[in-house]
């Protein structure tokens, strides 16, 4: 499985975290993707949101850029993931609290 980059866990700010979770459509995203335990196809999301699929994958990209998610890649389709771990060890309580107060 190949994968897209992703900033190592020592790499993710709190300033980059927050820039991404500014966006409610992020937040909605961020929502669904906690929701799904093995993580959610990328393709199953875009068809939810009422965005066009450019204005969708570009939220992806500030997502996993910020560290908050990660994108695998298995031949023509991708799963996103949240960094539950990753970001729980930088910023302990961050997630969860987020994640409490996104209405999906």
């Amino acid at each position: 499985m190949r994968e897209v980059w992703h900033p190592p866990a020592d790499e993710i700010t709190l300033a980059g975290v927050m820039h991404a979770l500014s966006d409610p459509a992020r937040l909605h995203i961020l929502g669904r993707i906690a929701q799904a335990e093995d993580g959610e196809p990328c393709s199953d999301l875009a068809e939810d949101i009422a965005l066009h699929k450019s204005t969708v994958s570009h939220h992806y990209r500030v997502l996993r850029e910020a560290g908050l998610t990660r994108t695998e890649v298995d031949g023509r389709s991708r799963v996103i993931r949240l960094r539950q771990d990753d970001l729980d060890k930088r910023f302990p309580g961050l997630l969860p609290a987020v994640l409490a107060a996104i209405d999906v």
